[in-house]
């Protein structure tokens, strides 16, 4: 089968981006023909796929840059057309066969003050995004979260929504069950949008620790030092290490993930596949795959004190949590179907 992947940015540098290159990658190794036709590609091409940068577009405005690289692509397949290829879209395009929504709607703007709405910014994001959905045959959310939401704000849609494909994880070292010191342990914290993440949240749970646990070190990975260091006033245990390519999930006693909106969430996934117990907000699309014996699903409105006693609970644990496991070769065979399906619908 002939796959041509569109994505702004190719590597391994972000969660969509990730999702995108590990699909991309386990689809080569099942047989297929893989393009990719990205803005750049951000780590070396890897063998077998076959990569085409269209050069790198400004930012901002991000509405902008989005609509740019639709035309390019269009552009491109213009003059390349791909007739036999599914073409399989991460971006704002119209035209590609299915596409996989990674983050929530656009149209959450909708509950939202209505002069929010006065914007030629809000406008045309709406337009990009309905440009997407009504464009695709399939629309493959990425959590149950985001097949709800795309449900709700576009009802007219909801039949070419698929069941949610969510994203694997990679066999990682695991993390060897040990004894945590009463007046320690270390709570990790992994996002760089910080503040859609929770980390304001977070830090006032690690504060409320703090009482009982005084050396308890907090390692925040993923924002840059600069924009949260006025946040953490802990310089001997609060451990800032910016953006981070290297897995420290084997060095944290608890992963502390307070999002307020996470369509689903890979560091959850990705610490449990490290057997870290996880303690997350229930708007995490990941929440799905927490069970007891991983650690705590808790609600945003829950206090301080009701976070921090179920942080306390996964410290004072001495046993190994399950491992959590799913392949990136899952995600490529259920992607897999579902290009069987399309073209049969398309040679019907």
């Amino acid at each position: 089968m002939k796959i041509l992947h569109v994505v702004r940015r190719y590597g391994p540098v972000g969660g969509m981006e990730r999702y995108v290159w590990e699909l991309t990658r386990e689809l080569r190794n099942l047989g297929h023909e893989v393009e990719v036709l990205c803005e750049v590609c951000l780590a070396n091409k890897p063998k077998g796929i076959v990569v085409h940068e269209l050069g790198t577009i400004a930012l901002r405005p991000r509405w902008i840059s989005l609509m740019r690289f639709s035309r390019r692509v269009t552009r491109w397949l213009d003059a390349n057309p791909r007739p036999d290829s599914v073409i399989h879209s991460n971006e704002r395009l119209r035209s590609h066969h299915i596409t996989t929504f990674h983050g929530p709607p656009f149209a959450t703007v909708f509950e939202k003050p209505w002069w929010r709405m006065i914007s030629i910014r809000v406008v045309m994001q709406l337009y990009l995004e309905r440009c997407e959905l009504t464009t695709a045959k399939y629309i493959v959310p990425n959590s149950i979260f985001i097949r709800q939401q795309l449900s709700h704000y576009y009802p007219e849609l909801a039949h070419k929504l698929t069941e949610p494909i969510v994203p694997g994880v990679l066999s990682c070292t695991s993390r060897v069950s040990r004894y945590v010191p009463e007046n320690a342990g270390v709570v990790g914290f992994v996002g760089k949008e910080w503040k859609r993440k929770g980390l304001p949240f977070a830090v006032k749970i690690i504060k409320q620790l703090r009482r009982k646990r005084p050396f308890l070190k907090f390692c925040v990975i993923g924002p840059d030092v600069a924009e949260v260091q006025s946040l953490l006033n802990d310089a001997k245990n609060d451990q800032l290490l910016g953006w981070s390519n290297v897995s420290h999930y084997t060095e944290f006693d608890v992963l502390l993930h307070p999002a307020r909106a996470e369509p689903y969430g890979m560091v959850i996934s990705e610490a449990m596949a490290a057997c870290v117990p996880v303690v997350i907000s229930d708007v995490c699309g990941a929440a799905i795959h927490v069970t007891t014996a991983a650690g705590s699903v808790l609600s945003l409105s829950a206090s301080v004190e009701i976070w921090a006693d179920a942080v306390e609970k996964q410290l004072l644990r001495g046993d190994q949590i399950p491992k959590f496991e799913r392949s990136w070769r899952e995600v490529a065979g259920e992607y897999e179907t579902l290009y069987c399906q399309l073209n049969c619908k398309e040679h019907r």
